[in-house]
């Protein structure tokens, strides 16, 4: 596995255990204890670790072995969790797909991985994705097997179905001391989840036991965590916040997790009440949506202690809103893909700490924002975030020469903007990166600029982020046509990405159409007037 050459050693810091080494703890303290739910089964500790078991065996048997990039792209399912974990007893690498990739996203990611294994659900949201991926397969060599979860749809002969994976152990000692003999290094990489970049071309990003687990660990000091404790998520598994926090983090405290694989405030609140469920994590349209619930029905959601939302700012008004409606405390934090959540508010910081910054780092992780020159910012100047410390990743797989470029020395150069307060709280400011983030998904806005330079209608594309009451931003086209007397309407465009497989969630959702684009001396379009023509609509 390639990664990233010597970068300062945490050694002190790290956990050095692994995932299963905690599930293995849970399974010895509280074996009937409900570890996962959702929407179809639930499973206490000692079920899971025994169907964990038996799909590693499965995995196995199709030929997976140590090193290998298993490929999972499933809904906030139970099998998600199980097929993570599996993978991980063997040494194996979870690739986490988001749902809504389509055809163009998942050939690009499935081969720059070289995945052995895809995990697909039959049919969500009424997708297809069975015949989704028969198109694609002539494009994946070195594919081996796909693996279908769910029984709504018939699975081809080529593919597997989920429980032909589960296979018995019940009697085989041999096949159980094959597990046990598995040495899994806590260095190794784990996990290989795709961010978005600068260039538009996603990005590989490395992480390994060590890293994946230290920054679960943040969490459960940071909110005093126990076995008692109820997360709720339904930020999908394969964003980092919806990974790390939702598949992995309640089985390190030894709690109870309920997923959610399509977000419905009302029966979040529902589950609130049945489960007693205590804290939760996701964008902050969740937030807004959860109040917005909670004054419409009569619902006990006492046990919920915390709200954590994340990928924007939280509006000093829906804080206020709040305090009249519900009694959870909302915080406030800010991380990435590379190094998982950073700085987060704190339980007793007021409503000004909460609402205007994105809070302090977690003690280990270290935080600072530079100039041009590279000096320390003063308290309130604005520059550049670097970050560094035990969460951070290992490296973008297969592009070391780009990970070091982002590296100043052992800081890790971010691509956000922010401001340091004089208490160390950190506020968000602005992107170098060019990306919009719709509800809590990132839309990479140079891959949707080239798709739509394909398009043989338009000369020129540009894709800024308008304001959105909701989701707070949305993807919004300047285009330039070749011909200016030419038909042209959103249908026709989103049409068009939908023949090039493109996910409707990165679409845009509304366009503009100009003769020419505002540019530089030099010819350089300038976006930000294109999003300041937006504010003035």
């Amino acid at each position: 596995m390639e990664r990233l050459g010597e970068l300062t050693s945490y050694s002190s810091q790290w956990l050095n255990k692994t995932i299963i080494d905690y599930l293995d703890e849970a399974i010895t303290r509280t074996p009937n204890k409900t570890a996962i739910i959702d929407s179809k089964s639930r499973y206490t500790y000692k079920m899971l670790g025994s169907v964990v078991d038996r799909v590693a065996l499965g995995l196995l048997d199709l030929g997976i072995k140590k090193g290998d990039v298993i490929s999972i792209q499933l809904p906030n399912w139970n099998e998600f969790v199980i097929l993570h974990y599996a993978a991980s007893k063997i040494g194996a690498i979870t690739n986490p797909l988001v749902p809504i990739y389509r055809e163009r996203e998942l050939t690009y990611m499935i081969k720059e991985v070289g995945a052995k294994l895809l995990v697909i659900p039959d049919c969500f949201r009424g997708h297809d994705y069975i015949e989704m991926v028969e198109k694609c397969l002539k494009e994946w060599p070195e594919l081996e097997n796909v693996v279908v979860v769910g029984n709504s749809l018939p699975i081809p002969e080529e593919m597997k179905s989920f429980a032909s994976l589960v296979t018995s152990i019940d009697s085989q000692e041999k096949r159980r001391n094959e597990l046990l003999n598995i040495e899994i290094d806590p260095n190794e990489v784990t996990e290989i989840i795709f961010t978005s970049g600068t260039t538009g071309l996603p990005k590989g990003v490395m992480h390994t036991h060590n890293t994946l687990c230290i920054t679960s660990h943040y969490w459960i000091d940071h909110l005093q965590l126990t076995n008692e404790d109820v997360l709720f998520m339904a930020s999908t598994f394969a964003h980092q916040t919806g990974f790390a926090y939702g598949v992995r983090l309640p089985t390190q405290y030894g709690g109870t997790a309920i997923y959610q694989d399509t977000w419905n405030p009302d029966a979040f609140l529902k589950l609130i009440e049945t489960e007693n469920v205590t804290f939760t994590a996701g964008a902050t349209p969740f937030l807004k949506d959860t109040i917005a619930a909670a004054k419409k029905r009569t619902a006990d959601i006492s046990s919920l202690k915390y709200f954590i939302a994340l990928g924007a700012p939280i509006p000093r008004n829906l804080v206020k809103q709040a305090e009249k409606v519900v009694s959870f405390k909302i915080l406030a934090g800010w991380g990435q893909t590379e190094n998982g959540l950073v700085t987060l508010t704190k339980r007793n910081d007021s409503i000004q700490k909460l609402t205007e910054t994105d809070g302090v780092a977690f003690t280990g992780m270290e935080v600072k924002v530079v100039n041009q020159q590279l000096e320390t910012c003063q308290a309130g100047e604005e520059g550049n975030i670097y970050c560094r410390g035990p969460a951070l990743f290992r490296g973008y797989y297969k592009q070391i020469e780009k990970t070091q470029s982002e590296f100043d020395q052992d800081w890790f150069i971010t691509g956000d903007r922010g401001v340091m307060d004089e208490d160390g709280y950190l506020r968000i400011t602005g992107r170098n990166k060019d990306i919009i983030i719709r509800g809590g998904e990132n839309i990479p806005v140079s891959y949707i600029e080239n798709v739509l330079y394909e398009y043989e209608l338009i000369n020129d594309v540009q894709v800024v982020a308008m304001p959105d009451e909701r989701l707070q931003e949305k993807a919004c086209a300047f285009i330039q046509l070749k011909q200016r007397d030419t038909t042209f309407t959103l249908s026709m465009l989103q049409q068009f990405l939908l023949k090039k497989g493109v996910a409707k969630q990165y679409w845009p959702e509304h366009f503009v159409l100009l003769d020419e684009f505002p540019r530089t001396a030099s010819g350089k379009i300038q976006k930000f007037k294109l999003r300041e023509s937006l504010l003035k609509n």
